[in-house]
């Protein structure tokens, strides 16, 4: 069996799931490139997802685009073109760059701008079961009505205020009742898209549409939910409690989080600039090698990129190749990818099989490496 860090039990518990696990991972806002820390979540859920379905299981991952929201909208105005224009030829680039990658292909990649009835009946629901309110054209959600907000994260409430006013929350908000409560429902600003609704002119909040995606697509109680860390709080935060007061069931059995990329100490970020592009490494090097380069720390931790790890992988890449075929390492590539998908310690195995003189190939396509 499987064990995983569970985020929300804040320790690694057996992953006890049926003959079809269903996954959701939160996808781009495609207003810029895929970086490497977009990679490393999508390539982590595309380990699992290997290792499950070599244990017999199918998959069902489903991965959203944001293709609507503050970014992508300021991006577009900036560039003097349509918002859906720049999602398209964004996303176009991001499928190019995963489909080099080797992932698996998703379930389905549903956008934001395909849910607005699902969003809409999503913020009715909640606001008939008393736990929305209108305030100055907008819809919230309040979240002292939840029944266990902060499960997930385990963040103080000062913890949660700072974050939310780093990542987008607006704490300071004169609108709400409470300085956690999230929007739903947003009143467009001048030229912004919006939709018709019984609250007025409006178009989703932040957290709302994978919620309502989730659940359109896997039903209201899904396996996995996952992303990077940053993602905790608010937004998966945000995700559990609207979903959960709107169908009273559980929203996701697990949360699994992966570690943010740091680049000369600093985490890769779309604000900063400092980014690695999937698209600039794969025009240099071989998508095998950069795949490897990318899950060679475990998942979990945050970690340093730096080009080394792309000439350790291109030696590896060339030592597992000379090997040839084989079932080298198997058992062990198994048994590191059961405990809380140890890519690192997997990677060892191979390296030792190898020096044994082992082919280690069907090990390698675990990790969704052709040798």
């Amino acid at each position: 069996m499987i064990h995983i860090f569970d985020t929300a039990a804040q320790e690694k518990v057996p992953l006890e799931v049926g003959p079809v696990v269903k996954m959701y991972t939160c996808g781009i806002t495609p207003y810029d490139a895929a970086h490497i820390g977009h990679a490393a979540v999508y390539l982590t859920f595309d380990i699992l997802q290997r290792r499950l379905r070599d244990m017999g299981h199918k998959t069902s991952c489903v991965r959203n685009v944001t293709d609507v929201d503050d970014d992508i909208l300021r991006k577009a105005k900036e560039l003097g073109v349509f918002y859906l224009d720049l999602a398209a030829s964004e996303m176009a680039k991001f499928d190019r760059d995963m489909g080099a990658l080797g992932l698996v292909q998703p379930h389905s990649e549903p956008r934001a701008t395909s849910a607005i009835a699902e969003i809409l009946n999503l913020v009715d629901a909640l606001m008939d079961k008393g736990h929305a309110y209108q305030s100055n054209g907008s819809v919230y959600y309040d979240v002292t009505t939840a029944k266990d907000f902060g499960k997930i994260s385990h963040y103080s409430y000062e913890e949660m205020i700072e974050l939310a006013r780093e990542r987008g929350g607006n704490p300071e908000d004169p609108a709400k009742r409470n300085k956690l409560d999230f929007l739903l429902w947003q009143a467009p600003e001048d030229g912004e898209p919006f939709w018709e609704s019984r609250w007025g002119r409006g178009r989703p909040g932040w957290h709302i549409e994978c919620s309502a995606l989730a659940m359109r697509e896997l039903g209201t109680t899904i396996d996995i939910h996952g992303g990077g860390s940053d993602l905790i709080f608010p937004h998966h935060e945000c995700e559990a409690a609207q979903a959960e007061s709107a169908s009273e069931e559980v929203f996701s059995k697990y949360w699994m989080h992966v570690g943010m990329v740091n680049l000369d100490g600093v985490k890769m970020s779309k604000s900063l600039g400092n980014l690695v592009f999937v698209g600039d490494l794969l025009h240099e090097h071989d998508p095998r090698v950069v795949r490897m380069a990318i899950i060679s720390n475990h998942y979990r931790h945050s970690w340093e990129w730096s080009d080394d790890l792309l000439e350790v992988a291109t030696s590896r890449l060339a030592s597992y190749q000379k090997a040839g075929e084989g079932e080298g390492a198997l058992a062990e590539v198994r048994a590191a990818l059961d405990d809380d998908l140890d890519v690192p310690t997997a990677l060892s195995a191979m390296d030792e099989a190898v020096g044994r003189g082992e082919g280690v190939s069907l090990a390698a396509s675990l990790l969704g490496i052709v040798i």
